[in-house]
């Protein structure tokens, strides 16, 4: 089994295909934890897990002043970001806990940020940019209950 995949993508439409797949794959009580530079893509990559999710894109913003938004469709996105933090406390005064173990998928950005304080089986998601809209995208098991996922995802992606 895999524990990790490198997607390339060239598009916007391409970063849709992943988040679609993601949103297909990863059971609830997902915690994904978005990593990469200003820009990168990590609320892009949101947007599409939610419109997989049956959430309007339009309506999933980058939750930089509110530090977590919640999203409500087929299934729940609760979404922080942990740019603006000065310190775990911050992080630990959101109730993360709460949301890690609420039926739905968690989305963090600037996780590396808080990464301590994530759990230690989660779906890490690693960002560059490539290009004007191409991005290259590392999903990363952290611990064995995601390797299946990570697997089935690099299955999906090939075809």
């Amino acid at each position: 089994m895999q524990d990790r995949v490198i997607y390339e993508a060239a598009s916007e439409e391409d970063t849709a295909g992943l988040g679609a797949a993601l949103a297909s794959l990863l059971p609830d009580g997902t915690v994904v934890a978005l990593c990469g530079t200003l820009g990168a893509g990590k609320t892009r990559l949101v947007q599409a897990v939610a419109e997989a999710c049956g959430i309007d894109r339009r309506v999933v913003t980058s939750p930089t002043f509110v530090l977590v938004q919640e999203y409500h469709g087929r299934r729940a996105i609760f979404h922080f970001d942990a740019y603006r933090l000065r310190s775990d406390e911050e992080f630990l005064e959101l109730g993360p806990e709460e949301y890690f173990q609420a039926a739905g998928l968690v989305l963090v950005e600037w996780a590396d940020r808080v990464r301590g304080l994530l759990p230690n089986e989660r779906i890490e998601i690693r960002i560059d940019v490539t290009g004007d809209t191409s991005r290259r995208f590392e999903v990363v098991a952290e611990g064995e209950r995601y390797r299946g996922v990570v697997s089935r995802l690099a299955d999906r992606l090939q075809k």
